[in-house]
């Protein structure tokens, strides 16, 4: 069937073959090339939703396999009529039961995804796929395993034919017969092996003559010796083909039994693939599903004309029904009017067919129940028609059928006649149109109609964008701005005499020229509009782009902290968990120290008040009583020279600065007896105004003291009960406090016992640089039972 004159016009056939160029078998293509446009919305929205379901699929597993779909119809329909298949019938009948089989292996490998696409009418037929394939070895013979019989028939060929070569090659290699033969060769000749033999030694070579070469110098003769059992190859030959057809036969007529089932599952595979054509299509035009609607409304966004390459036509977004039902488009030849007329049309019929459409996500198209067209020269000398004629003959016919369910697009509509008539006519065309409530779009050149679109409700001016700089359209159809024809404009770009310029302007009625200065200054105040919404759409991404990294930031930052609280939470209660330990060991040695209740009971006493203190002093030491602040930002507020009281940061721990920061900000600070090397953004000056955070750990360094027995006010710290270790802690403690104070000298009560930590007392304190001096205390000082100490 001939396609619709209109469809063609818009190049809908053109679409098609492109489409059935990405079809796998021949019915596949015949079904592309003739697909017609649906009638109804129902039908259009399944079929694109069946094209879009694919296009999913495509994108997460890829096409199935078609390639094995063969047209086999004739195959079938003689294996009913009970022919016999040849061997090429039967192996396309296999490679379609493979596809199909293909296919359904390739459903069941994204079973899990819902789809509209049916493969349920696919019938997988292993058993006679198998049976065709272990049976045919290829288009010319049967596999010798195609029946026990043909098996042993070529099993005894294959003797019979080798016991005659042996005899033929004795013959050929005997001395006798050497000059006899014309070559030492075998051949064959009508089925029979024999040798070439010299024609002048014909009655020398006993046998039967099958055959002469051309010249006639050679003669094929049989030998005697071979007769017979070349006879019995003869034989057995007629009952290998006798085998064969036998075999040939029962397959199709196992073929004709399945013929149905085939048939239906060929139909569906067919069709599925038509449907993936069509997804693999919209991919290669760049294309998405638009919503559909019978209300007659189009909004195509970004719609490029797929045949122009995607990715260089200009898109253009197109709308119809929905403000306005008329759109005149108006604009210089060659700037794009045309090309908008027909991607409006062939768009609209590509959804119909349930093609997706190369347009932006969110675009609308309206389902119409016919699409006229009235595009191009049409001429005809046959029919005696000028261009007049044939375009009016088209819109006498277009008007008889149009009605609120039609789309008509005209091109150079009224033009080929005298402008005044061609005008009138024109608006008249437009009007009647607009009454019948069809969705009209037409192009033009009169000023007529652009004044018509401005006066008239539910009908708009559209125009092509031209740029007179350059003398080139920018194919940008703008929507709402009559266009102008710019011929003065673009005369005086080619070089125009300036006095024939003016003497046209001059001609021009002054209605006329008021009008294009009106369309001027549109078209100046759209061209500022639009610059000032590109503005605005660039500050507005730059706005999102920044509020983006600042959520981004934040989300960091608030990441940060809940990582650094959740590793404080752990940290303490893993503390809380340790101090319950050492609780409960204390609790049981009180325990065991009321049931002994002897002698020891002192001694006990003093070992539970010595680990109380060691458990007071770890736990001191390992709570993580310094969590992130703002403070994090802190700047020293001079630089730091030697002999500066700094606190560090990450454990509040005060100590004195010995040397400056070297190139990589890294300095050595003395903290109590340990020399280190810190950062310089570690260190906070101590002597400065503190921050709260200073302040916060300050206090919570004079409790550490506290806890330690000592406190930096006093002159005198008392260690005695302590082990050795508890008692440099308490030193280490409370030198800190007294050079922070200022004290320049204090005694150490350590008592006198066995001497050990008067001895340990003095070693430790030889060691630190910042002691002047020693000694023990003399009379009424309270003797070797303390040290007295003076610093520097």
């Amino acid at each position: 069937m001939d396609m619709n004159r209109h469809h063609k016009v818009l190049e809908l056939d053109t679409v098609l073959a492109r489409l059935a160029e990405f079809c796998a078998c021949n019915d596949a293509k015949e079904c592309a090339l003739a697909l017609e446009p649906a009638q109804t919305l129902a039908e259009a929205n399944a079929l694109l939703q069946e094209t879009a379901n694919a296009h999913n699929l495509l994108a997460r597993f890829g096409a199935p396999g078609f390639g094995g779909l063969r047209s086999i119809a004739g195959a079938l329909a003689r294996s009913i009529a009970g022919g016999m298949l040849s061997l090429r019938e039967l192996l396309d009948t296999a490679a379609v039961l493979g596809a199909i089989r293909g296919i359904l292996n390739w459903r069941d490998s994204c079973a899990n995804v819902s789809t509209v696409l049916d493969f349920s009418a696919l019938e997988p037929n292993s058993y006679l796929e198998k049976r065709i394939l272990s049976v045919v070895a290829n288009e010319d013979d049967l596999s010798d395993n195609a029946s026990p019989t043909l098996g042993d028939l070529r099993r005894k060929i294959r003797v019979q034919e080798s016991r005659v070569r042996d005899q033929l090659e004795r013959t050929i290699r005997s001395g006798a017969n050497t000059k006899i033969l014309q070559e030492a060769i075998i051949t064959q000749r009508g089925g029979r092996y024999v040798v070439p033999v010299k024609a002048e030694h014909r009655g020398d070579f006993p046998g039967l003559v099958h055959d002469s070469s051309a010249s006639g110098a050679t003669i094929f003769v049989e030998p005697i010796a071979v007769v017979e059992a070349n006879n019995e190859i003869r034989l057995l030959k007629g009952k290998e083909r006798a085998e064969i057809d036998r075999i040939i036969l029962e397959l199709s007529a196992e073929v004709a039994s399945f013929a149905q089932s085939i048939r239906r599952s060929y139909q569906a595979a067919v069709g599925l693939n038509l449907i993936f054509a069509k997804a693999q299509y919209a991919y290669k035009i760049k294309a998405s599903a638009p919503e559909l609607n019978d209300e007659g409304q189009t909004l195509l966004k970004a719609a490029r004309h797929p045949l122009l390459d995607p990715d260089s036509a200009v898109p253009i977004d197109i709308s119809l029904g929905l403000d306005f039902d008329t759109l005149v488009i108006t604009g210089p030849n060659t700037g794009g009017k045309t090309v908008a007329l027909k991607t409006l049309g062939l768009l609209t019929l590509m959804a119909r067919c349930g093609l997706m459409l190369p347009v932006r996500d969110g675009s609308r198209c309206a389902i119409f129940a016919h699409v006229f067209a009235d595009i191009g020269d049409e001429q005809s000398i046959a029919q005696s028609l000028s261009t007049f004629s044939a375009h009016m003959t088209n819109i006498t016919a277009i008007l008889q059928q149009a009605d609120h369910d039609a789309l008509v697009l005209v091109d150079e509509l009224g033009a080929g006649t005298d402008p005044i008539e061609g005008a009138a006519l024109a608006q008249a065309i437009l009007q009647r149109l607009h009454q019948k409530g069809a969705r009209v779009a037409a192009t033009t050149h009169y000023a007529e109609l652009k004044a018509y679109a401005l006066t008239t409700a539910r009908v708009q001016n559209a125009s092509c964008e031209f740029d007179v700089a350059t003398l080139r359209p920018t194919y940008r159809l703008i929507i709402g701005t009559p266009g102008r024809s710019n011929a003065l404009a673009i005369s005086e770009r080619l070089g125009m005499e300036r006095e024939v310029l003016d003497a046209a302007t001059a001609l021009i009625q002054q209605e006329n020229r008021q009008f294009e200065d009106v369309v001027d200054r549109l078209e100046a105040s759209r061209r500022a509009m639009e610059a000032e919404q590109d503005a605005a759409r660039i500050l507005k991404e730059h706005a999102a782009e920044d509020r983006e990294k600042a959520a981004a930031k934040r989300a960091q930052m608030d990441s940060l902290w809940q990582r650094e609280e959740e590793q404080a939470r752990g940290a303490a209660l893993r503390i809380v968990e340790q101090a319950k330990r050492q609780a409960q060991m204390l609790l049981d040695e009180i325990a065991a120290l009321r049931q002994e209740k002897d002698q020891n009971a002192v001694e006990l006493a003093k070992r539970a008040k010595s680990a109380m203190k060691k458990t007071m002093h770890a736990l001191a030491e390992d709570t993580p009583w310094r969590v992130p602040t703002q403070d994090e930002a802190y700047t020293l507020p001079r630089p730091l020279v030697v002999g500066d009281h700094v606190l560090l940061a990450q454990t509040g721990t005060h100590a004195e600065v010995l040397t400056l920061p070297d190139a990589k900000g890294q300095l050595t600070v003395q903290a109590g007896g340990a020399k280190l090397r810190v950062k310089l953004d570690a260190l906070r000056l101590a002597g400065a105004s503190p921050q709260k955070n200073t302040v916060k750990n300050d206090s919570t360094r004079a409790q550490k003291l506290d806890t330690a027995g000592a406190s930096a006010t006093d002159h005198r710290v008392d260690v005695r009960g302590q082990t050795v270790e508890e008692c440099l802690h308490t030193l280490e403690y409370y030198l800190d406090g007294a050079m922070r104070s200022g004290l320049r000298e204090f005694v150490i009560v350590h008592g006198k016992g066995t001497g050990a930590l008067r001895l340990a007392v003095k070693k430790y304190l030889d060691t630190l640089p910042f002691v002047q001096s020693q000694r023990l205390g003399g009379y009424g000082e309270g003797g070797d039972g303390v040290s007295v100490v003076v610093l520097k």
